[in-house]
């Protein structure tokens, strides 16, 4: 690796490699990196961009209040679908297929519902916590696969600096014991090889976890080979070896059903839904631990209807999405028809699934999440102090220089923007949510621009001031704006920490929780640079000087590099 050509040992090649892959996409790793850590919330951002929701707080009776507001809005679907609030939902979220409506979610209609009465809530358009979880493996404005590969070599190279960091380091885990503060380079090394080495088996398992997720798309010669160039064989039989048989619901066969149901619905006859609180008082009882999160009425008011109850999330890390367990109902007499048992996957599936599982947070209760969150700090942490010690590390070559070369001065601006530019733009994102009008037309892709509009601004802004004043005013302004938003949540209609801590309402509570974690650790961030480029009294000046006869103390000017 070295210009001269001379032979060089295996550390110092890895460093070499370490050192460039961590930069030359660095700035893609750390927005990737930040805006995941922030989607393990995105089902409480989701409720916190929708202030309407705030109102709506869980009764014993919510799933009475549901299905009654069902025969109300949907009298005539074929289906129902109700996801019941949880620790991360504070309303009800439903979905139903009208008669001859495609299929997929093109034929879906959706709503939210009040949790304590049933009633309909209007929400404004957005996007959520969609848009940043979306952005961290498919990025914006250009077609998905671009983006998935984008972020797929991305996370490759990722993968490649951090196994050649714990190449380079070979006393990794002893400088994790050791911090010099006020050391300039040395300080910035023992706070990235601490980062590093503090979620090591996160760092490892996350971005693994993310190339399996885009696994058949990064590698799929595999699946081609053996699927004669159908891939999609391959998907729906993985998804089939996930799933539970479907349950024996009578001799006839479906067609035959469908048939009955729309000459009984032509002929007017309908019938009541047997009451659901037996069902779900029998769901308590057999899944010990989990609650019922869903519940799936099949072809409504007609003879054939069925109930199907869903555990709120699989038994174990194991198993794949939806494949919890589940028992359904004769929608008419309210009878046990079938518990179908989950099928247990295999062992390449079963790996697959776990670290998916982690990756994505399925399983995490809020301690667990909230752990994850800080693991996804920390690893943005590490990232962000990787690309400032490059620039740290070359001070020196530019002090010989005696002028910034041109190259040093773009990764000071992109590590600015990238860094601190992102937190305000992220913050930026969430205050627009608030201050654009609720009826505005394409509301949610203003939001959108605006989030970029103020990363270029942030990226301008940077080119424009000083290396130090640029990262003290940007991570000073994300400070503000992070812990602000607590307080432009009551004053825009939402619902307080008081309010959402006594009603249990944790996903909004959770959300106003982690903005202010985010502000206190960029209220940090910027003091510590504001507290590094003040200028100092050098007192052996002011010594000397005295003795002279002037009494005016000297000051030194501010390390950049500290």
């Amino acid at each position: 690796m070295r210009v001269d050509g001379k032979p060089e040992g295996l550390r110092q090649s890895m460093a070499w490699l370490h050192t460039w892959s961590g930069l030359l996409l660095g700035w893609l790793l750390y927005a990737v990196f930040f805006t995941g850590t922030l989607s393990f919330f995105v089902d409480e951002v989701n409720d916190w961009m929708r202030p309407e929701l705030h109102a709506s707080v869980p009764r014993t009776d919510t799933a009475e209040k549901a299905l009654a507001a069902m025969q109300r809005l949907a009298p005539d679907a074929s289906s129902w679908q109700i996801q019941l609030p949880d620790a991360r939902h504070t309303a009800v979220e439903v979905m139903w297929r009208l008669e001859g409506a495609p299929q997929g979610r093109e034929g879906m209609r959706r709503a939210y519902l009040d949790a304590s009465t049933g009633a309909e809530i209007p929400v404004r358009e957005t996007r959520g916590g969609s848009f940043l979880y979306r952005f961290h493996f498919e990025l914006y404005a250009m077609p998905r696969i671009w983006g998935r590969w984008i972020v797929g070599v991305a996370t490759m190279v990722m993968l490649i600096a951090i196994i050649s960091g714990v190449i380079t380091h070979k006393k990794i885990f002893k400088d994790f014991f050791t911090f010099r503060p006020r050391k300039g380079q040395r300080s910035w090394l023992d706070a990235h090889n601490a980062l590093a080495v503090l979620a090591l088996p996160f760092h490892l398992v996350i971005t693994f976890s993310g190339l399996l997720l885009l696994m058949t798309m990064l590698m799929p010669w595999g699946a081609y080979a053996v699927y004669d160039g159908e891939p999609q064989r391959f998907n729906a039989e993985r998804r089939g070896m996930q799933m539970a048989a479907a349950p024996q619901t009578g001799d006839r066969s479906r067609a035959q059903r469908e048939r009955a149901a729309q000459q009984e619905a032509q002929a007017g006859a309908t019938h009541a839904l047997a009451p659901i609180a037996p069902m779900l008082q029998m769901a308590q009882q057999q899944w010990q631990g989990h609650t019922v999160g869903s519940i799936a009425v099949q072809k409504p008011h007609t003879a054939h209807a069925t109930v199907e109850l869903r555990a709120s999330g699989a038994s174990s890390l194991l198993q794949g999405r939806g494949a919890g367990q589940r028992l359904v109902f004769d929608g008419i007499s309210g009878a046990l028809k079938d518990a179908p048992a989950v099928r247990a996957p295999s062992a390449v599936m079963a790996v697959m699934n776990s670290m998916v599982s982690v990756h994505l947070g399925r399983f995490a209760d809020p301690a667990v999440r909230w752990l994850l969150f800080l693991s996804g700090v920390v690893g943005t942490g590490m990232a962000a102090t990787g690309m400032v010690l490059w620039v740290v590390k070359r001070q020196p070559e530019r002090r010989k220089l005696g002028h910034t070369p041109l190259g040093h001065r773009v990764v000071e601006v992109l590590n600015v923007a990238a860094i601190s530019g992102l937190s305000v733009a992220v913050a930026s994102y969430f205050w627009a949510n608030r201050l654009v009008p609720a009826d505005a037309l394409a509301r949610s892709s203003v939001e959108i621009r605006v989030f970029f509009g103020v990363w270029l601004a942030c990226l301008l802004h940077a080119a424009w001031r000083r290396h130090a004043p640029a990262w003290q005013e940007q991570l000073a302004l994300a400070a503000v704006a992070f812990m602000a938003l607590p307080l432009l949540n009551v004053a825009t209609g939402g619902a307080g920490l008081h309010q959402t801590v006594a009603h249990g309402q944790w996903s909004v509570a959770g959300f106003d929780a982690m903005m202010l974690a985010l502000g206190l650790l960029h209220g940090a961030a910027a003091y510590r640079v504001w507290r590094r480029s003040k200028p100092v009294v050098t007192a052996a000046v002011v010594l000397e000087r005295r003795a002279a006869g002037a009494a005016k103390p000297v000051l030194q000017a501010p390390k950049e590099d500290a």
